[in-house]
């Protein structure tokens, strides 16, 4: 928790619960144990995609599709959703709640490596959502920056990993070590990248809002 628990609980009880196919989906992902966008940030990008109006969005990590059908509601008419996944069980359920909620037509599905897929795409996105393994994010990086369309909305999750990112890597479980390093990397390079401009936001486990601007720095 990066936010003070008391704030996040408040924030909660201003939000309605989730109701029909969509909410059914994410309590089923939740009592799986099957890591989904966080309530408080779900909220957020709600708001990011009213705002953007985004009519192409690439999505890097499916899981089993909670996500991408919820950014569906929020898109234009004309918008649509590519979402990419690697894992074959997460893929199946990813496909049935397509098909549950309705949304196939709006929503296609790549599977396999995003490594891989993403060097193969060619068209430009208005809005990007990395939502996949967090020690791939900075291998995955070029090709997205590629992808995003000037002004285009790079958004980032979980990028403070619960505030461990913080921490000295000589604090860090070993284990972890390899992906909480490769974190730092991917966030100072966001902040300092010619093509971007961002803010990393304490929101959820921490979001990375990224535009890209065609302008020079100062």
């Amino acid at each position: 928790m990066i936010v003070d628990e008391r704030i996040t609980s408040f924030i909660h009880s201003m939000s309605r619960d989730e109701t029909g196919v969509i909410g059914e989906i994410e309590r089923q992902a939740l009592e799986d144990e099957v890591p989904i966008i966080r309530r408080e940030t779900k909220e957020w990008m709600k708001t990011m995609l009213l705002i953007k109006r985004p009519e192409k969005v690439l999505e890097v990590g499916t899981a089993v599709g909670f996500s991408a059908i919820y950014m569906s509601q929020f898109l234009p008419e004309e918008g649509h959703i590519t979402t990419i996944e690697k894992w074959e069980p997460r893929i199946e359920q990813a496909n049935a709640n397509f098909k549950k909620a309705g949304v196939e037509d709006k929503i296609t599905l790549l599977e396999g490596d995003a490594a891989l897929i993403l060097g193969e795409l060619t068209e430009q996105y208005d809005l990007i959502f990395m939502d996949a393994a967090k020690g791939q994010y900075i291998h995955f990086l070029p090709d997205v920056i590629r992808l995003l369309k000037p002004d285009g909305v790079l958004i980032s999750d979980n990028v403070l990993q619960d505030g461990e990112v913080l921490d000295s890597r000589y604090v860090v479980d070993r284990r972890k070590r390899t992906i909480h390093s490769r974190m730092r990397e991917y966030l100072y390079t966001l902040k300092h990248h010619e093509q971007l401009e961002t803010s990393i936001l304490p929101l959820g486990d921490g979001i990375a809002l990224s535009v890209r601007c065609e302008r020079k720095r100062p």
